[in-house]
């Protein structure tokens, strides 16, 4: 008879633990500790019930969470690339600003060299000029201070052209200190072929650019 009790009492004890382990296994599934839906599956299988296989509040709330951050991170990595593009357009367009304000400067120097080339023409064109004149000035006053016959053997020596700038030299130079020129008189002394020809072209030909 106290067998049997004792006996009684240990399988009641038996069941209270197990009943208390289950009940601990539920509790620790509610908290999240970790899940027990797979244990007691077959147990509700066999009676008829179908496990609960949803997600816990918390852990949709949670996978919402995530999808908000992966949106926001795919928008901010949107917003980068198109930034990025904006900047690569922008070096693009800065990129060939410079080149064509290269090249604009590049036109003004070739230009600016031009011109100080041709205004060096221009002025050793000048100075030519300026050098010329005051040559055709100095045999005209050497001239002018020789005896006629040896300033017509020297004036024959010279081509036509410096000739005829001579005389017309010492004309305006006889006209501006109103005297008579030696002109007429030098190419009476000249010969009368030569004297035809440079009274010709005086007569005709324009005056000398040089002159």
């Amino acid at each position: 008879m106290a067998k049997g009790r004792v006996l009684g009492k240990s399988i009641l004890l038996i069941l209270l633990i197990i009943i208390l382990v289950l009940f601990g296994l539920i509790w620790f599934d509610y908290l999240g500790v970790f899940s027990t839906k797979r244990i007691f599956a077959p147990v509700f299988r066999l009676v008829g019930l179908a496990p609960q296989t949803s997600q816990t509040v918390s852990t949709i709330e949670g996978e919402g969470e995530a999808d908000l951050d992966n949106d926001r991170f795919a928008k901010r990595l949107e917003s980068l690339d198109m930034r990025g593009q904006e900047l690569d357009k922008r070096e693009t367009d800065i990129k060939a600003a410079e080149d064509a304000n290269a090249q604009i400067a590049q036109e003004l120097e070739d230009r600016a060299l031009a011109l100080e080339e041709e205004e060096k023409t221009f002025n050793n064109e000048v100075e030519k000029y300026r050098n010329r004149i005051m040559n055709i000035e100095q045999i005209v006053q050497n001239l002018e201070g020789m005896q006629p016959a040896r300033a017509v053997a020297i004036l024959a020596e010279m081509d036509d052209q410096l000739i005829i700038d001579v005389f017309r030299r010492a004309e305006e130079d006889a006209s501006a200190a109103g005297t008579s020129s030696l002109v007429s008189y030098w190419l009476s002394l000249m010969e009368p072929e030569r004297a035809a020809e440079i009274n010709r072209k005086l007569v005709n030909k324009p005056q000398s650019i040089e002159y």
